[in-house]
């Protein structure tokens, strides 16, 4: 995996073999240099969660897998970043769901778009909408590339999957009165916000997730998923990771404040 081995006894391995995994698909023009960065800021969120699926993330989890279960024409939206992590998830999860892949991005680049389709393939999927040479429509409210999407994906799709995306196109999707579900690891974002279930979490802990809870949750009645959508709130499922967050670094706060300081002379010592 990746460029480097990663010690089985580093405390960061699963960090630093993601990091490791988003330079490799930059390498291979999957990923677009600006999602370097923005993995970066994924991370630092993932810190304020403690790294780990919370509880409320599960039952975020439950209403999206419900919600694209109870759909009539469900689309994932696939870009550079989430095809460069979860490749095999993603596919596993169409196939489940029956919801399409489509490619969409925002740099837009022929070999990006090469690059994540021969991904996508390599993954196991069999069909793949978004691609150059599929019929196309436009989204109105966008300016940007992502305005173009597929004629028989996102363009009919009454529920569109759009991890790690970005907020203009969620809030244009809604104005085209489609359902979002978003995987995003900042609470406060337009894309969570606009969003109509959000999962704040890592994609790499979230999609393995979703797509053991869709083989769960496909032996569900029509009834029970829609049980499961009507009683979850975005607003308040946001408000609580927020407050999970606030509440992490309260803790970790107190737990700095019983350290014993160390000089800076004790610092220099420690670095060489």
């Amino acid at each position: 995996m990746g460029l480097i081995e990663i010690p089985d006894d580093h405390p960061r391995k699963v960090s630093l073999e993601t990091r490791e995994t988003i330079i490799e698909g930059h390498q291979k023009h999957i990923v677009a240099t600006a999602g370097l960065l923005a993995h970066g800021r994924g991370e630092a969120f993932d810190y304020l969660i403690g790294e780990r699926t919370t509880q409320q993330a599960k039952e975020a989890i439950q209403a999206a897998v419900a919600e694209i279960l109870l759909a009539d024409h469900p689309v994932i939206s696939v870009n550079g970043n989430v095809c460069s992590l979860v490749p095999r998830e993603l596919v596993q999860f169409s196939e489940l769901t029956k919801a399409p892949l489509e490619i969409n991005l925002f740099y837009y680049r022929k070999e990006r778009e090469d690059a994540i389709l021969k991904a996508l393939l390599d993954a196991g999927a069999k069909e793949i909408l978004g691609t150059h040479d599929r019929p196309s429509e436009t989204i109105p409210e966008l300016s940007s590339n992502r305005r173009k999407v597929d004629s028989d994906g996102i363009a009919i799709a009454d529920v569109v999957i759009v991890p790690l995306e970005d907020g203009d196109r969620t809030e244009a999707l809604r104005a085209v009165g489609k359902r979002v579900i978003t995987v995003d690891l900042n609470p406060m974002s337009r894309t969570s916000v606009f969003s109509n279930v959000t999962i704040v979490d890592n994609i790499i802990r979230a999609m393995p997730l979703m797509v053991e809870t869709a083989k769960r949750f496909r032996s569900l009645s029509e009834a029970q998923l829609i049980e499961i959508v009507d009683k979850f709130d975005n607003g308040r499922n946001l408000d609580a990771s927020l407050q999970i967050m606030i509440e992490h670094l309260q803790t970790e706060a107190k737990a700095a404040l019983q350290r014993k300081p160390r000089t800076v002379k004790e610092l220099k010592e420690a670095d060489q």
